[in-house]
């Protein structure tokens, strides 16, 4: 199972929210670098990233910081936030990423978020799903839709995505433990897919159930900078 650890971006700089909600902004760095850095130090390979400024301005914003950490470092960055056209993809692309992931656009634009996937491929081109009570949510979470998640998923499934990432929005950020039922209902449905979990991770125990459920990777971000799991515990997992 991947190991992902996530860096959010507000202003340039590394930030959590909790639920998707802007107002609980919090800062743990200033320079997003220095946190990729000590992510690649301890031997991490990969690096979800989110433009919080493009997500909310539905337009990539933080294309600089992606460049950046392209440039000076090895990871291997999926990026997500704000992506709505063929610009913005084009930029994400120019600037680094290695996949991208798009989630508003799925569920609002199919037509040209179908026509990335057969432009870049499957293994460029992420569908972010996540659900609010069930059903998924668009906008920086901000707006909730009216289709179900497992639905949502098998139609791109039937359109030749291999690679999902979905959060359980109620569980971001909290501390208290992923969405496991959400995801066995999701690899119940569609048991080939590549399914990355994010939010809620709290602990290696909660690593330990992800990846017995055959999860293809997990993504972490709050229980790093809180220190609820160190970066040496995640190079030994």
């Amino acid at each position: 199972m991947r190991i992902i650890p996530a860096i959010d971006i507000i202003d340039g700089k590394c930030v959590r929210l909790s639920k998707g909600d802007y107002s609980t902004k919090k800062i743990y760095n200033e320079d997003s670098l220095e946190v990729a850095q000590e992510f690649e130090d301890a031997g991490l390979q990969y690096l979800h990233l989110v433009d919080l400024d493009g997500a909310k301005a539905k337009h990539i914003v933080n294309w600089r910081v992606l460049e950046k950490l392209a440039v000076k470092t090895q990871l291997q960055i999926d990026f997500g936030g704000g992506i709505k056209s063929d610009e913005d993809l084009r930029i994400a692309f120019e600037s680094g990423a290695s996949q991208i992931t798009g989630g508003s656009i799925a569920a609002k634009d199919p037509v040209t978020f179908t026509s990335w996937v057969t432009t870049y491929g499957t293994e460029k081109i992420m569908l972010g799903a996540d659900a609010k009570n069930g059903k998924i949510a668009v906008s920086g979470w901000q707006e909730e839709t009216d289709q179900e998640i497992e639905r949502f998923i098998e139609e791109y499934v039937e359109k030749g995505i291999q690679y999902v990432i979905s959060t359980d929005i109620a569980k971001d950020g909290m501390l208290e433990g992923p969405s496991f039922e959400l995801y066995s209902s999701i690899l119940e449905r569609v048991p080939d897919l590549k399914l990355i979990a994010s939010g809620g991770v709290s602990s290696i125990n909660d690593l330990i159930k992800l990846k017995a459920q055959k999860l293809e990777g997990a993504i972490i971000g709050k229980a790093i900078y809180e220190g609820k799991i160190n970066l040496s515990d995640l190079r030994d997992f």
